[in-house]
């Protein structure tokens, strides 16, 4: 190297300024964030909640002239306690992606979408819904809400709809995640009301926990776990070893679905022991004698052979609960999504009833929720119950909020709402020709992939309104509707805990992007242009998601979710989020100056249910064998679930950041035993071909001893997953049983 070169060279390793200088300067924030680049500084921090799992973990997010710049979790907020997962930490990241839907998408003659002003957008929608509505009956058109929406959307969505646009179908992809936990509670409970708070992941003693990956589905709440300082017992029922599994005292390798036996068998080791609270049992639960008789046929054997597992295994964990102090038990998608998950459900409840685990720190029957707000759906999307957790079949409860709404008891449906699969095979039968679609994808999550696309293309009129114009479902739309995402508009969300959080417009949407709010609003000007509004002046004086909230405050007065203590957003800043229930007498004391409510609140510690009789009750039913077991053909039995804590549901906004999808692969993988693979002649990354009755999908092998022999495991979120579920559903929750179906593995074509 010349003399010369050598200079230039060191100049620009030194250099004082231009590209990759100034930008490595640090400076300490007046925020308290620490050094930060020149270019990340804030000059004003502000709360708010995340908008991806329901853990409702709180953000401090970095302000630059009013615009979020960065982010960090919140020391102060009592759900994470400064942690975040790394969907957390990428969540303004994806707002950015160049595939955001900026303007509406009309398609042509051409069979192409193409971008149209928000006024043909808005003619086209009215023009074509009301157009089907007159040729079919109101009924022939649909919508499917979401989880992921704030509450207050949510709420004027299912209002819009139902109230004035005649609409009786309407559910929300709730009904894939909590649906079983939902019916479980009511049936049991009286009420859809979890009843714990996360503060007894750190007081139990002992922790069970059935179906659920919280390492990877919920990793701040195994945060939580981690924290418990009374070296507790943690018992993982999964037929997988998961990530949870590992780390547990106790894995209980289940057969797939075959938990309600396992729980019926401990229940009666249980009462044949007399390690159950008698005390309890008789003074706040009905049915439990009948109970005691049916599971008297779950007797060691019976359930050893219909689990796979030992009587050792299953005697120790009845032996771990009568030992526990304070046994708390915690389910998810495990459970809920199960052609059996409400029953199964029930029969955890019941080992907490029968051991008074429950309305005491470090217990309950814990139901942990999937989506950021998917507890705001349940309580007030006014899909398959009436708003603010009220019943449509109910002549009290819509004369109750018709009045509250200043509207007339007659636009309100006496009649519930055909739920998610059955709107789909309303499709399929021809009796529903318009379906709106708001913020989800349902031709990639929807089970049997092949059959719901084919579904969707028979429809007159399908409208998608998302963030995105790239989604599966959006590319089958007849009409896009470019939505604003999470820190682009106002509203709360409610967390699995019940806590209400904050959501703060932080960020401009790109484009002419609207949020979900105003695009309601926009569609009930354009809907009510020409005719006077089925409901006065409702929908003017619904002018902010902040109105919006003040009327489904005064909704939930007097119910088990009531919320009228609240008195505003601000109080939810100040209180770092607020439990259901919240009622104007909540946490009285004797004081002149209101207090804010208790930080962590737990429902029954005065064992009170909301059943007419205060009483909760046991339920139970015989357990049903696997609709699809394996067989010759299909030979293996395919578990499905979460792959890991960087991706989130159907990656519509996870595979947007670089960050997450480092941290994840970008092509699907199965596991399968060593043994099945040996015997198959599968080598480790080899691709194989994973097939079942309704499709087929290219993955590459993961040798792995996670899975048992003639089982193999994918992760939901690769949008092939979905070819090969089956579709079955709970009986009483009619929630899709994604879990388990068969299937055969052979080496792919591609391989050989």
């Amino acid at each position: 190297m010349n003399e010369l070169n050598l200079s230039t060279l060191q100049k620009l390793l030194h250099a004082k300024s231009g590209p990759l200088t100034q930008e490595l300067l640090r400076t300490p924030s007046e925020f308290g964030l620490g050094q930060l680049p020149n270019s990340q500084l804030p000059d004003a921090t502000t709360n708010m909640v995340c908008g991806y799992c329901s853990t409702g973990c709180g953000l401090k997010i970095h302000l630059k002239d009013g615009v979020a710049i960065n982010l960090s979790p919140s020391k102060e907020y009592p759900v994470n306690r400064g942690m975040a997962c790394p969907k957390g930490w990428e969540a303004l990241t994806v707002l950015d992606a160049p595939d955001r839907a900026t303007t509406p998408l009309l398609r042509g003659t051409d069979g192409k979408l193409q971008p149209v002003d928000w006024h043909r957008a808005m003619e086209e929608f009215v023009s074509r819904m009301k157009s089907v509505q007159n040729q079919h009956g109101p009924e022939s058109a649909a919508f499917i809400s979401t989880g992921q929406m704030v509450t207050e959307e949510m709420a004027y969505l299912g209002t819009l709809t139902k109230f004035e646009m005649g609409m009786l179908h309407g559910d929300g992809n709730t009904r894939q995640c909590m649906a079983t936990a939902v019916v479980a509670y009511k049936q049991a409970f009286g009420f859809d009301a979890p009843p714990y708070t996360y503060a007894d992941f750190e007081e139990s003693d002992v922790l069970v926990f059935i179906g659920s990956n919280l390492c990877l589905a919920h990793p701040i709440l195994w945060e939580r776990v981690m924290r418990n300082p009374h070296d507790p017992e943690i018992i993982v029922v999964d037929p997988r070893q998961t990530e949870t599994a590992m780390n547990a005292t106790q894995h209980l390798q289940v057969a797939p679905k075959a938990d309600l036996s396992l729980l019926y068998g401990i229940a009666k080791i249980l009462i044949d022991n007399n390690w159950i609270d008698h005390e309890y049992i008789d003074a706040h639960t009905n049915h439990f004698e009948a109970f005691k008789d049916f599971v008297q046929q779950f007797n060691i054997d019976r359930v050893a052979a219909e689990t796979g597992m030992t009587a050792e295994q299953i005697h120790q964990f009845a032996k771990t609960i009568h030992n526990g102090k304070r046994v708390s038990f915690w389910w998810t998608m495990g459970v809920n999504q199960s052609h059996q998950g409400v029953r199964t459900a029930q029969a955890i409840i019941n080992l907490a009833l029968m051991t008074g685990n429950i309305g005491k720190a470090g217990t309950g029957a814990n139901s942990i929720t999937g989506q950021c707000n998917a507890m705001g759906s349940r309580l007030f999307s006014n899909t398959t119950g009436l708003l603010g957790g009220h019943d449509f079949t109910n002549p009290e409860d819509r004369t109750k909020v018709a009045n509250i709404l200043k509207i007339n008891e007659s636009n309100i449906p006496d009649k519930n709402s055909l739920a998610y699969h059955e709107i789909m095979e309303g499709i399929l039968k021809g009796k529903i020709k318009a379906l709106w679609i708001v913020c989800t994808n349902t031709a990639h999550s929807w089970i049997n992939q092949n059959q719901a696309r084919d579904i969707l293309s028979r429809l007159d009129f399908l409208v998608v309104q998302d963030m995105y114009h790239s989604t599966e479902t959006a590319r089958l739309a007849d009409l896009v509707l470019p939505a604003a995402g999470w820190a682009e508009k106002e509203g709360t969300f409610i967390n699995s805990e019940r806590r209400i959080g904050r959501v703060k417009k932080v960020r401009h949407a790109p484009g002419e992007a609207l949020s979900d709010f105003n695009i309601f609003r926009l569609i009930t000007k354009y809907w009510t242009k020409d005719n006077r509004s089925k409901c006065g002046d409702l929908f003017d004086r619904w002018a902010s998601p902040e109105a919006v909230f003040h009327y489904l405050k005064e909704i939930t007065r007097g119910t088990p979710c009531d919320i009228t203590g609240i008195d505003n957003y601000e109080m939810l800043d100040e209180a770092g989020g607020i439990q259901w229930p919240c009622s104007e007498h909540c946490d009285d004391d004797t004081s002149s100056e209101k207090q804010l409510p208790a930080i962590e609140r737990r429902l029954f510690s005065d064992g009170k249910f909301h059943h007419a009789d205060q009483r909760a009750k046991f339920l139970f039913e015989a357990p049903r064998p696997l609709s699809e077991p394996a067989s010759d053909r299909y030979p293996f039995t395919l578990l499905t679930g979460r792959g890991s804590a960087s991706q989130w549901h159907t990656q519509t906004r996870t595979s947007k950041s670089a960050v997450l999808r480092k941290l994840y692969p970008n092509d699907p993988f199965v596991e399968i035993s060593p043994t099945d693979a040996r015997r198959l002649g599968i080598q480790e990354n080899d691709l194989v071909e994973v097939t079942s009755q309704r499709g087929s999908m290219t993955a590459m092998a993961f040798l792995t001893h996670s899975v048992s022999l003639q089982q193999v495991f994918i992760p939901m979120h690769y949008k092939e997953t979905n070819k090969l579920t089956d579709s079955v559903f709970d009986p009483y929750s009619k929630q899709p049983a994604y879990k388990a179906c068969a299937v055969s593995v052979r080496l792919s074509q591609r391989t050989s």
